[in-house]
Order: C-alpha cells, then sequence, then structure tokens
C-alpha cells in the first residue's frame, strides 16, 4: 500500500482514488497522536497491515519491536528489499520534533523548498539558547531580550508552514515531547541526538540533521539503513541507592561510545517492569552516547500510568487493546544480547571526558586518587534532558531534606534544571522547589542550559582544573563550561545530590558519613519518591502556539543585515569530474566529536546563520601536525593559522580541501552545522576510520563525501603537506570503492583505497549538490 507522501511528483491537493482509501485506513482509529492535535489520529490499523505483508513475506519470522514499528512504517511493505545492516528503508514517520538552535537552519532549508505547508505534524522548541547564569526568572528574560529576533523568525515560521511552537521557558525539547506528542508504537524523527528519549514510551524516535527533518516535514520518503538489534535482557530490581541512570551508565561502559552504531538497543526482560516510564526515558536518551540509532522499551502498565497522568488514558487504553503490536515476538532474534541482573547493578560514575569511561560507585574514589583527579566537587548540576522528571526531582529532593533536617546544606555549588514548565509548576506545588533551595540550590531556568555549554559559569578562573558532576548525558572536554579542565562526572542526579552535600568525589553515600550541624556524624538513608505526582501534573504558564488554520496573512522576515539569520544559497552541483590536487586542512588526532567540530555554548546564537557560524569550524580538533587545536599550516601563505580562516583563503583560491580523522568521527550531537560549514568554506570530502552514524548521513545530505580508509592503518600514511586525488567519481556507484591518490611533497605518489555507503539516491545528492537541491529538481 502507497501512502500519499510516498509518491513522487503528486500535488497536495491531487489525491487519487487509491490514497483516498488509503486515507480511510489512516483515519480509521480516532484516537488523536496528542491531546494538542485532535486532528492527527494513531494508525495501528496501518501498522498492522504492513506487518501483516511483512509477516507474509518473511515466512513469519519473529520480529523484535523495532523491527515491527521500523517496518510498520514503510512506505512500500511488499516491495521494499530488507536486510538487517544492509537495505536502505524509506520510511514515512509520524511527526518532526526540532529545537530552537537545529530549528534554524531546518526552516532556513524548507523555504528553499518553497512548500507551502509541512506534510506531518510538526514542532519547535525553545530550549538551547537560555543560557544560564542568575537563575529561572532572569536568564530567560535575558535570553528573550537577546534572541528576540532568533524567536520572532521561528515563531512566524512555525506559524506560516503549520507548525506548533512551544517558547522559550517551556521546557526542553525532549521532556515536552514525552508529555505530550510520544505514544507507543509511533515513530519520529527529531532534530537533536537526544530525541530517542522517547523511547521510554514505546516509541521508534531517531535523531537526525535538519535536511532529514525537511525530507520528511515535505512529505517525501525518509530513508534509513536498516539497523541491527541489540537486545538488553533486565532481570531483577532495582535496588534503593541504583536508578535508571545505572543502567544506561553500565551499558555505556560495555558498548563505548560507538559500540551502538546503526543498532538500535532494545531492553526487555521482567526487570523492565520496576522502572518508571520516565526512568526509561532516561535509559533510551543516554543511548545516543553509544552510537545508537535509538533506543526503545516494550509497552507495559508504567507507560500505561504515565500516559494517563499526563492526559492520554484514550492513548493507554489503546495501546493495552493493540500489545501484540507493541511487544517483541517471541523468539525473535537480536545481533548481540547483553544480560544485566538489577539485584547487583550498583550506582555508576562515568567520566572525565568521555561518556563511556564506567566507574562503579565503590571503586570511584581509589579511581580518582590513582588518575589524580581534582577531588574537590565545585559543582553539582542535575536535571537536563535526560534526568528532569518528576520522579528525579523528588528522589533528589528526598536527599536535601534529609540533609537539612540535620542542619546540612550542600558544600558544593548545585544547580537544578526542571525539564519542563509542567515539572517546574508541579515541584513548586509539591514543596519540592522550595527543598532544593534551601539546602543551597540554584533552580535554572526550564532550558538546556549547561548540558550543552549554555552556562555563563564565574566561579573559577579560567581554565582551572576542577571536577564537576552532572545527571546529563556528554561529559566531553570543554563541553559544559569551555574550560578544557573541567574535569566533567556522570551520575544519577541522586548521586550528584548526595555528592554536593559532602563537596568531595571521594563520597559514597552507601558507606560513607556525613557530618550534621553539631558535630555528630549522620548516614543519608536512599533516596524516595514518587514516579508521578500524587495530585496529577500542574501544566503552569501557557507557553504553546497552535498553529493558525490559514496563515495566508503570516510573514517570515529575514533582515538581510542581521548576523544571526541568513538565507541560503544552494550549494553548487558536481561538475562531473574527479577532486584533484586538494589540500589536506588539517589532519585530526584522535576524538573528534560534532563539539570540536562546530562548538556549540557561544556560538550557538549563530546557528540560523551559516557564514558567521562556519568561524568555529574545526576549531576544537587536535591537530596531529603540533598536538593544538585552531592551528594549523596554510599551505598557500606559508604560516600558521586558524582552521576557519584558512578554509576560506583556499576556497577564495578555487582549492578545494579535505580532512582526514580518527575513529567516530562526528560522534556527539546531531549538529548538521558540522556537515554544513565544511561545505560552506570549500571543503569536497571527510576521510576517517569510521564515522558515527548521524554526522555521515549529514555529510552526504549536504554533497559532502563522507568516505572510510578501507586499511585504517592508511591514516598514519598520510601526512598533512600532502596533495591527494579522488579518483572513480565519474563512475561512482554503491558498492564500489573510491581511490585516493596521494602525493607527498618530496616522494613518490601512491593509492589508498576508500569505502563509502552511498546508495542510488545518495549518489544524486552528491551529483545535485545536495539532497535539498535533488528534493527540488524532483518537485
Amino acid at each position: 500500500m502507497l501512502l500519499q507522501r510516498c509518491l513522487n511528483n503528486i500535488k497536495i491537493n491531487n489525491i487519487s482514488p487509491i490514497l483516498q482509501n488509503v486515507n480511510k485506513a489512516y483515519m480509521s482509529s480516532r484516537v488523536p497522536m496528542s491531546p494538542l492535535e485532535s486532528q492527527n489520529h494513531i494508525k495501528y490499523d496501518l501498522l498492522q497491515e504492513n506487518l501483516n505483508i511483512i509477516k507474509e513475506r518473511t515466512n513469519n519470522t519473529p520480529l523484535t519491536l523495532g523491527e515491527k514499528i521500523v517496518y510498520g512504517h514503510l512506505c512500500d511493505p511488499q516491495n521494499q528489499e530488507i536486510e538487517r545492516g544492509q537495505s536502505y528503508l524509506n520510511l514515512n514517520p509520524d511527526r518532526v520534533a526540532m529545537q530552537d538552535a537545529t530549528a534554524q537552519m531546518a526552516m532556513m532549508q524548507f523555504i528553499s523548498s518553497g512548500l507551502p505547508k509541512v506534510a506531518v505534524p510538526s514542532t519547535i522548541h525553545c530550549d538551547h539558547l537560555i543560557e544560564a547564569y542568575q537563575g529561572s526568572v532572569e536568564d530567560t528574560h535575558n535570553a528573550k531580550m537577546t534572541n528576540e529576533e532568533v524567536y520572532r523568525f521561528l515563531k512566524s515560521a512555525a506559524a506560516k508552514f503549520g507548525i506548533g511552537f512551544w517558547g522559550p521557558g517551556s521546557g526542553i525539547i525532549h521532556q515536552i515531547v514525552l508529555e505530550n506528542y510520544a505514544f507507543p508504537g509511533g515513530m519520529m524523527i527529531g532534530t537533536d541526538s537526544h530525541t530517542p528519549n522517547a523511547g521510554g514510551l514505546g516509541m521508534i524516535a531517531i535523531g537526525v540533521g535538519g535536511a532529514d527533518a525537511v525530507d520528511v516535514m515535505a512529505g517525501t520518503p525518509w530513508e534509513l539503513k536498516a539497523p541491527k538489534y541489540i537486545g538488553v535482557r533486565l532481570s531483577g530490581k532495582l535496588n534503593p541507592w541504583t536508578s535508571p541512570k545505572d543502567i544506561i551508565l553500565k551499558v555505556a561502559g560495555i558498548l563505548t561510545v560507538k559500540g551502538g552504531t546503526d543498532h538500535i538497543i532494545e531492553y526487555f526482560g521482567p526487570g523492565v517492569d520496576s522502572i518508571s516510564c520516565t526512568g526509561m526515558g532516561t535509559i533510551c536518551n543516554m543511548g545516543a552516547e553509544i552510537g545508537a540509532t535509538t533506543s526503545i522499551f516494550p509497552f507495559n502498565d508504567r507507560m500505561g500510568e504515565y500516559l494517563s497522568s499526563t492526559g492520554r488514558s484514550n492513548i493507554a487504553q489503546l495501546a493495552s487493546e493493540n500489545r501484540n503490536l507493541l511487544q517483541p515476538d517471541e523468539g525473535c532474534e537480536y545481533d548481540q544480547v547483553i544480560e544485566i541482573n538489577l539485584d547487583d547493578l550498583e550506582p555508576h560514575i562515568n567520566g572525565p571526558f568521555t561518556p563511556d569511561a564506567a566507574h562503579k560507585l565503590s571503586d570511584f574514589a581509589d579511581v580518582v586518587k590513582q588518575n589524580g583527579w581534582p577531588e574537590k566537587l565545585s559543582v553539582g548540576l542535575i536535571g537536563s534532558c535526560t534526568n528532569s522528571s518528576y520522579e528525579d526531582m523528588a528522589r533528589s529532593a528526598s536527599i536535601c531534606q534529609q540533609a537539612l533536617d540535620k542542619g546540612v546544606k550542600s558544600i558544593s555549588s548545585y544547580t537544578i534544571t526542571p525539564g519542563s514548565e509542567q515539572i517546574r509548576a508541579t515541584i513548586a506545588r509539591d514543596g519540592i522547589m522550595d527543598t532544593f533551595t534551601k539546602a543551597g540550590g540554584v533552580v535554572l531556568a526550564n532550558a538546556c542550559g549547561p548540558c550543552i555549554g549554555q552556562w555563563k559559569r564565574d566561579d573559577i578562573p579560567k581554565d582551572t582544573p576542577n571536577s564537576i558532576i552532572t545527571s546529563y548525558n556528554r561529559n566531553f572536554a570543554k563541553r559544559n563550561d569551555g574550560n578544557p579542565n573541567t574535569h566533567a562526572f556522570v551520575a544519577s542526579p541522586e548521586i550528584v545530590t548526595a555528592l554536593v552535600l559532602a563537596g568531595s568525589l571521594s563520597f559514597n553515600p552507601m558507606t560513607d558519613s556525613l557530618v550534621d550541624s553539631e558535630g555528630n556524624k549522620f548516614k543519608l538513608q536512599p533516596p524516595k519518591g514518587d514516579s508521578l505526582p500524587k495530585n496529577s501534573f500542574d501544566k503552569g504558564a501557557d507557553v504553546y502556539d497552535a498553529p493558525p488554520e490559514n496563515s495566508d496573512d503570516v510573514t517570515v522576515d529575514v533582515d538581510e543585515d542581521s548576523d544571526r539569520l541568513q538565507l541560503l544559497t544552494p550549494f553548487k552541483a558536481w561538475d562531473g569530474k574527479s577532486l584533484d590536487d586538494l589540500k589536506i586542512l588539517i589532519k585530526a588526532k584522535g576524538k573528534c566529536t560534532t563539539d570540536h567540530i562546530s562548538m556549540a555554548g557561544p556560538w550557538l546564537k549563530y546557528r540560523g546563520h551559516l557564514d558567521n557560524i562556519s568561524n568555529n569550524m574545526l576549531i576544537g580538533a587536535v591537530n596531529s601536525d603540533n598536538d593544538e587545536t585552531n592551528t594549523i599550516y596554510n599551505r598557500l601563505t606559508n604560516e600558521w593559522d586558524n582552521v576557519p580562516g584558512t578554509a576560506r583563503q583556499y576556497k577564495a583560491a578555487n582549492v578545494g580541501w579535505v580532512v582526514i580523522g580518527d575513529t567516530n568521527y562526528g560522534e556527539g550531537s546531531s549538529r548538521e552545522h558540522a556537515a554544513l560549514c565544511p561545505r560552506h568554506l570549500g571543503g569536497k570530502a571527510i576521510i576517517v576510520k569510521s564515522f558515527a552514524r548521524i554526522h555521515e548521513t549529514n555529510l552526504k545530505k549536504q554533497g559532502m563525501l563522507p568516505l572510510t580508509f578501507a586499511n585504517p592503518d592508511d591514516y598514519d600514511r598520510i601526512n598533512s603537506e600532502d596533495v591527494v586525488s579522488i579518483k572513480g567519481l565519474e563512475s561512482f556507484q554503491p558498492g564500489t570503492p573510491l581511490t585516493l591518490v596521494v602525493q607527498p611533497p618530496n616522494s613518490d605518489s601512491y593509492e589508498i583505497t576508500l569505502n563509502h555507503t552511498f546508495n542510488s539516491q545518495q549518489i544524486e545528492w552528491f551529483k545535485a549538490g545536495s539532497a535539498l537541491n535533488y528534493l527540488k529538481q524532483k518537485m
């Protein structure tokens, strides 16, 4: 069965009879996907119909839950080639979610498409541009003033093109999605790498770049390489000091930052029922740190309880009636299975500088001493999209209350970030926020804040070695505060809170004591807290703008002189020739995340202006020539210079260039600026040992060549002064490697084989100059 948005060259208002029948099938379920969108309905009947076709084709092979949802969203289940890890699937996601930093470029690209409205339900969430400094009220006010131009653009674009708009102060995208839009069995893409948070409600939710979002909003099929599956079987029950966060911290230690690449992580087993719905969301959220395509839990009563408590009991009932669709088939096979007994799991602390350096709490004090890490804890930060639920806040507050009862307050600085206006209002009503502030905490805005580097930190001199601990998801160098000497560790909010009271990384609340106001020792008891509020949620202030029914009079303005917003100029199409005599801009050494390629923090303000944000391109990458950042040798001037400045000179001289990189290049965030900026400044190819999934796709979407060494040892053969040429593009085709001809300055040239993962359609993106160019050609 083909859907309207799967067909090429069909006009939005010219629906054929076969599509009218499809629409009838779609409308057979009258339960809305969200209380905010009564016109968009859950389509379990179509999911079942597609799965019946797949079952018939595969001789009733048992399917994982992920396979059921992914294959249930195929455009053409009858003819789609399906092979794990090989096939490229054409899919119909149910919705799109965008945060404000990435939405700027996504909307710029959508405007370039010329389409009048989005084809699927979509939302924009203003959470990334609020800088943490003084506290919630002041910081939100300052953000509205500082970013007024950007917020006005996003709000007007949302209204113009039929997109829901959540303004500044509404909360973090993933918490709002969980509260309002996620539903079991659905499929969503989001322009943020932690979109998989919605897997806590049994949804396939995948982080993508803005160009992917444009594809889906434009009504065209969305392409995904058929994932493999890692099953995580949970048995037993969480101990009192152990939290859902410790499960994913443990898994990160097992799989590392690249072990989940091109896999969906699927949790199952009797231990699942001991985890709250928001706890499942925490686990799925941080699956991004192991490179997973997404993570998911099967539908259970904990999800049903959460749906009911957030005003969606009708969805809970419908999901319960369709449990067969929302759980894995008995006998399904995973490509890898990890066993975790929750009875034996203890709290973990991961870091520093990478989220997969896992340490048991019982070992951590010794590890700190052995490595010479700063033992004094400067700041503890809880909240973020990973751990900002009511349960997280309640359990952390219970620890604070124990300390207050003994006359003790936090020794380290302590910040709390509510995940949404609904969470903020509810914890304020229930006295939880008051407990935090009495214990010395500062409640920050309902936004991402320090988790993404939006933190005006002034408690220590710049570049001072220090330690912080957070309940966030990432802890790369410089990520939170721009200080390369900040040792950032990741733990559960309960453990963060306990360590803040002690002021030391070496404190173990399970075994060690604090000292009360009278000099007596006391031990903290395990945290307690309800997973859901007893008196339902308080929605707080009205922070949502639904799109108007008629937007003909809405104008989207972009000032030509703005330094924050810039309309896009299409990239040039490939000229049909080999790429010859390319300079090596930089040979990056070691970890090179999207933070290294296109930093966040103070640069977020330029996310809507491609030329300005390109001034941060690769300034965090370590140059293998000198072990320094943002200092490379300019082959035109024969002088040392910064990376983006050198790239601009090469572009002005019509000299193409490439980047040479290491393993898992581009891990981390979904930010497509890490692909847009190299393309804008004249880059032709990124050649590395291996890529992170989202970044590789983003490069393809922007007309770049993401290529990998067939022999990883060839990375060591290439030097930055070499000149390279990429041969074989005239006969570019799937599965056929390209050749890199390397010309050292003082010796004979040699050839290196380069692999790629382009399929036929992606090759057309390259030829057209970008996926957006190709989309416009097909319209």
